[in-house]
């Protein structure tokens, strides 16, 4: 079954999907150098260079293996939890927020109107640097006046979220397509 970015649960998903990428891709690398050097019987043949040219996909995909694995997606409960105390607002959850300088991990964040607010347990995100990240690609790409701000604990996060929900729900304004579009934005600087 195939998860959809910005859903919980995807960053584990994707971590075992990049996993067995990595095992088949070099165990193709390995069955190649193998064979090569049982039809040989030496290493110096066309299919060692093969194999070598074919490590470095495959320590491409390594890599992404490496990058996701200290990042666990956002448990079911937090994920139920938020969703019920803000129905009305868009929501996204496990993100891996890249900049050219720093990788942020994000457990979610609730997008409504010309708000966006996220919330991480990671203690090592620069959440002063993470908001003005998303600020600055929302507003390179015409959205401009916005409010961003990223959470490290879980209640202000909720209570900033159900603040959201509560407007929403009394100006239920016609935004969804906007928000969708920030929506997209975000998962596009996303992992």
């Amino acid at each position: 079954m195939k998860q959809k970015k910005g859903t919980p649960g995807y960053l584990d998903h994707q971590l075992k999907i990049e996993i067995l990428k990595a095992i088949v891709s070099f165990a193709l690398v390995l069955a190649i150098l193998f064979l090569g050097i049982m039809q040989t019987g030496s290493r110096l043949n066309l299919l060692t260079i093969v194999a070598i040219l074919g490590a470095l996909p495959a320590s491409h995909v390594l890599v992404g293996v490496i990058v996701r694995f200290p990042h666990r997606s956002i448990s079911d409960e937090v994920a139920k939890e938020i969703q019920e105390k803000a129905p009305n607002i868009l929501v996204i959850y496990d993100l891996i927020i890249t900049s050219s300088e720093k990788v942020m991990p994000v457990d979610c964040i609730a997008i409504s109107e010309h708000t966006v607010c996220g919330y991480t347990r990671s203690k090592k995100v620069d959440l002063v640097y993470a908001a003005s990240h998303i600020k600055n690609i929302l507003s390179q790409n015409g959205y401009t006046k916005m409010t961003v701000k990223i959470f490290d604990g879980y209640t202000p996060f909720l209570a900033r979220a159900e603040g959201m929900n509560a407007i929403a729900e009394v100006d239920r304004t016609e935004n969804r397509e906007r928000e969708e579009q920030i929506r997209r934005l975000i998962l596009n600087i996303s992992m």
